[in-house]
């Protein structure tokens, strides 16, 4: 097996000249980083990563904490970061924990702290237990997805802005009995994100002069916890809601379903909005917010990168796109 100082020798350079035409740390001219390129590629060389590690103080390796990837969004997020990080020869160490549970708060506390990354990218931040601020006191570059950014660089939508928009949508269509499915009456379990939707559908109709009709029906962001949710909403004939803005799409196609089953018509007897443009959604017509986890996923990666060249550096807001896309899922009140 080829080592440096192979390529060393056919490139006629000395060793840490070579290393640092290989790993990009520190300068060489770029006559003397094409001809060491070439005599790697003749001799077949593949930089080991611990001897990169020990030249560059870099472990090449990204820390990525968020819930676990069982939903749409998480597991959209981490294709995009994974694409991104393995385009620039990084590993990824992954820790898919749920939220306010034993063993993320071990990951938090003793796991994390031990671990040497060259960055780390955190999703769904919680700050009522202060992970971001505790994810920066070893000093490592961040970058958190979601809402909640304490001072770190960040890539968001505007949750307050997207449910707005659904809510409105359907106030524009004439529906004044609109329930908000996804969220929870419990502040202590409520998702920052979730809370900053429920937000948004409060003020919608706190604008309408609709405050008083609304109603939040408890549930997981998950197609079944959508699906209960809702049959409990259009099980009461007499005070069924016309229309429901879902806090995710996985959470609007499950009230689409119980809908279905209960032989309620969507949308001539029920409107339905959902925020994401899941995968399924064009499949159930679904009216939504459409916002892109894998483009957010890439966005995450870059401003990581910028943060490890320069950890002095503002830190950078992206607001990632997000607009409505109405489909059959959504009509005018009959």
């Amino acid at each position: 097996m080829s080592k440096i100082a192979d390529v060393a020798a056919r490139a006629g350079v000395s060793k840490a000249t070579a290393s640092r035409a290989l790993t990009g740390r520190g300068y060489v001219s770029e006559k003397t980083r094409v001809r060491v390129a070439e005599a790697a590629r003749e001799l077949s060389y593949v930089a080991h990563s611990s001897a990169t590690s020990l030249a560059t103080g870099r472990t090449q390796t990204v820390g990525v904490v968020m819930p676990p990837v069982d939903r749409w969004f998480f597991a959209e997020l981490l294709s995009g970061i994974q694409e991104s990080l393995f385009a620039l020869d990084y590993d990824l160490s992954l820790y898919g924990v749920p939220e306010r549970s034993q063993t993320r708060e071990r990951l938090f506390e003793s796991i994390l702290p031990r671990r040497r990354f060259d960055g780390i990218i955190a999703v769904g931040i919680q700050p009522s237990a202060h992970e971001i601020e505790r994810l920066q006191r070893p000093g490592r570059p961040l970058v958190s997805v979601g809402p909640y950014s304490a001072g770190s660089s960040a890539v968001s939508i505007d949750d307050v802005a997207a449910a707005r928009i659904a809510t409105e949508h359907l106030i524009d269509l004439g529906h004044t009995a609109i329930a908000f499915v996804g969220g929870t009456t419990d502040a202590g379990a409520l998702g920052y994100g979730d809370e900053r939707r429920i937000d948004g559908y409060l003020a919608a109709l706190g604008t309408a002069g609709l405050a008083g009709s609304a109603r939040i029906a408890d549930a997981a962001p998950t197609m079944s916890a959508g699906y209960e949710a809702a049959v409990g909403l259009l099980g009461d004939r007499r005070h069924r809601p016309t229309a429901i803005v879902a806090v995710c799409d996985e959470a609007a196609i499950g009230a689409v379903i119980a809908a279905r089953r209960l032989g309620i018509a969507v949308p001539t007897e029920l409107s339905v909005v959902g925020i994401d443009d899941h995968q399924h959604a064009e499949l159930f017509a679904l009216t939504t917010i459409r916002q892109s986890p894998r483009d957010q996923g890439h966005d995450a990666v870059r401003l990581l990168t910028d943060r490890m060249e320069d950890p002095d550096a503002p830190a950078e807001l992206v607001a990632a796109a997000s607009s409505l896309v109405v489909r059959g899922s959504t009509a005018v009140l009959r």
